[in-house]
Formats: structure tokens, C-alpha cells, sequence
């Protein structure tokens, strides 16, 4: 049974990666930034990535808790 517990890591690749804990497969969420992003954010790229992650966690936990949950607006940007 796979863990109930997540972790947020940077690679060394310098992706940062939404994991299991105990799991060294295929992450489950994956962001990468650019060297200009990383230069822009000036180190704190982990601390975007975090809220990004924390952002997608909750949508997705609507999305679970609503069956009728549907976005009002389909188009990214």
C-alpha cells in the first residue's frame, strides 16, 4: 500500500517534485522552472512551487468532494 505521506523535493536536475514518501517511482506532480524564472524569483522558486503545489492540492480536493464541481473557465493561459 503506498504511503499516505507526501513530500515536496528539488531533484538535482532542479525539477521540484511532488512525491510519496516512500516511493522513489514516477512523481506524482512535476515543476520545472526556467534558469530566467529561478533568476527572477532569486532562490525562492521552492518556496512558488509550494504554493503552487499547495494551490492544485486543494482544487483537487473540491474536485474530489463535489462531484458537480466544474471549473467556470476551461482556457489556460
Amino acid at each position: 500500500m503506498p504511503s499516505p505521506f507526501l513530500e515536496i523535493v528539488e531533484l538535482a536536475n532542479g525539477k521540484v517534485v511532488l512525491r510519496r514518501s516512500d516511493d522513489d517511482g514516477e512523481p506524482l506532480v512535476v515543476i520545472e522552472f526556467s534558469a530566467d524564472a529561478k533568476d527572477f524569483l532569486n532562490g525562492h522558486h521552492i518556496d512558488v512551487a509550494k504554493a503552487m503545489i499547495s494551490a492544485g492540492m486543494q482544487l483537487a480536493g473540491q474536485v474530489v468532494d463535489d462531484d458537480e464541481f466544474v471549473p467556470e473557465d476551461r482556457v489556460l493561459h
